[in-house]
C-alpha cells in the first residue's frame, strides 16, 4: 500500500490556529467573569420585566431593550479588556534608562528583523534599557510592540544565546499570549489570579516552539542556564515590587527565585535542562 499522508497531522512545535484562539478567549472568559454578577442582576430584571406582561403590556419591552442595551455594553467592556495592557511597553521603560552602545543596537535590531520574519510578527521596535539583571520582554506599545532587553544579557550572552531570547519573546506572540500576560501585568489582582491569567508553563511552551524555529535549543538552553546562574544585585529592578506585579510578561519570570523549583514549569533551570535533553 502507498503511504498516505495524514491530513489532520499538526506540527506540535509550531502554534496551532486553536492554541492562538484558546489564549485570547483566556482574556474574553476573564472579561466576562469579571462582570458576571452584574450581567446576573441585570438578565434578573429583564426576566421580571418580560414577565411583567400580566400586569403592564409595554413591560417587556423595556424588559427587551434593558437586555440589548445590557449587552452591547457587555460586549464593549470585554473587547476593551484585551487592550487594558497597550500602555505597558510604554510603563515598563520608563522604569529603565537607556543603555547599550551603537554596535549593540545594531546587533539587537539585526537578529530581531531576521526572527520576525520567521514568526510572522511586524511593528516590534527593540530597545536596549540599562539594567544588571538577565532579561527581556515584549509588549503592546498601542498597536506595535516594544522590545526590551537588558544592557547585561546584551553584553554577555553570545549571539545563538541572544537569538534565542528574541525567539522566545517572538513566540509568546505568535501563541497569543502578548494580551493575557500583558492584561495580568496592568490589573488588580492577587498574585496567583495573575499567574492564572497570564498562563502557567506557558515560557515552557514558547520556548519550544522557539526553539523549533531556530533549529538551536541548545542556543536558548545557553541562555535560560545564563539567567538560572545569576545573583541579582540589589539595585536591579528585577528585585523590585513592581517586577514582582509585572513579572509574567519576561523572558525570566523568576529572575528574584532563590532556590530552584523543578516543579515550576516556568523555572529557567527546569526550562534549561527540557532543551539540553530535546
Amino acid at each position: 500500500m502507498a503511504p498516505v499522508l495524514d491530513p489532520t497531522w499538526q506540527n506540535p512545535y509550531a502554534p496551532s490556529t486553536g492554541e492562538r484562539h484558546h489564549n485570547r478567549r483566556v482574556v474574553r472568559r476573564f472579561a466576562f467573569k469579571r462582570r458576571l454578577p452584574q450581567t446576573v442582576v441585570v438578565g434578573a430584571v429583564a426576566l421580571a420585566l418580560i414577565a411583567g406582561v400580566v400586569v403592564v403590556p409595554w413591560l417587556p419591552a423595556l424588559g427587551v431593550v434593558v437586555a440589548l442595551v445590557y449587552a452591547w455594553d457587555l460586549r464593549r467592556v470585554i473587547a476593551s479588556y484585551s487592550r487594558r495592557g497597550q500602555s505597558l511597553g510604554g510603563s515598563l521603560l520608563g522604569q529603565f534608562s537607556p543603555g547599550g552602545d551603537a554596535a549593540e543596537r545594531v546587533r539587537l535590531v539585526t537578529v530581531l528583523d531576521r526572527l520576525a520574519a520567521t514568526f510572522g510578527v511586524d511593528g516590534v521596535s527593540a530597545f536596549i534599557v540599562t539594567d544588571p539583571g538577565y532579561n527581556a520582554a515584549l509588549v503592546p506599545s498601542g498597536s506595535s510592540f516594544s522590545l526590551l532587553v537588558t544592557s547585561s544579557l546584551m553584553q554577555d550572552f553570545d549571539l545563538i544565546e541572544l537569538e534565542g531570547v528574541v525567539a522566545h519573546c517572538l513566540a509568546r506572540q505568535r501563541l497569543g499570549l502578548v494580551d493575557r500576560e500583558s492584561l495580568a501585568a496592568v490589573i488588580s489582582l492577587s498574585d496567583e489570579q495573575r499567574q492564572t491569567l497570564a498562563g502557567v508553563g506557558q515560557t515552557y511552551r514558547a520556548d519550544e516552539v522557539a526553539a523549533a524555529s531556530i533549529r538551536y535549543p541548545l542556543g536558548l538552553a545557553g541562555a535560560l542556564r545564563k539567567c538560572a546562574g545569576q545573583t541579582l544585585t540589589e539595585d536591579s529592578f528585577f528585585r523590585s515590587s513592581t517586577y514582582a506585579q509585572w513579572r509574567w510578561v519576561f523572558f525570566n519570570q523568576w529572575s528574584d527565585r532563590r532556590a530552584v523549583d523543578l516543579g515550576d514549569l516556568d523555572d529557567v533551570e527546569l526550562r534549561a535542562r527540557a532543551l539540553e535533553e530535546w
